[in-house]
């Protein structure tokens, strides 16, 4: 399955990994959770237990939700994960290019690119 990676610290790259839960898993690192934050047919698959267990923030998505640890970008056929169609690729791993910075600021967190 074809999918955007994005590692924290580093530019998101394409990457091709087995389509199976234990595969998603191990690249997240744990339990996987599934969010849907763009129109597009997508799904991104982080570790559910990220900021719980104290993994190094990522990427901000939108104005408020921090991702925690490392994530993955891939195709979303209704409850089905697939490879994510080229010209999405192209389309995340330009979102996600640049990795962010994270500064606390009293009780906010400010992300910078």
């Amino acid at each position: 399955m074809q999918i955007v990676l994005v590692e924290p610290n580093k530019a998101a790259r394409p990457v091709e990994i087995e389509d199976n839960l234990h595969a998603m898993q191990a690249l997240v690192g744990g339990p996987i959770q599934a969010l849907y934050p763009w129109e597009d047919p997508v799904a991104l698959i982080c570790n559910d237990e990220g900021k719980i267990l104290g993994l190094p923030l990522n990427r901000v998505l939108g104005d408020y939700e921090i991702i925690a640890g490392t994530f993955f970008i891939c195709g979303a056929e209704g409850d089905h994960f697939s490879s994510i169609p080229k010209e999405l690729q192209k389309k995340y791993e330009e979102k996600f290019k640049k990795p962010e910075a994270f500064l606390k600021m009293g009780r906010s967190i400010m992300a910078i690119p």
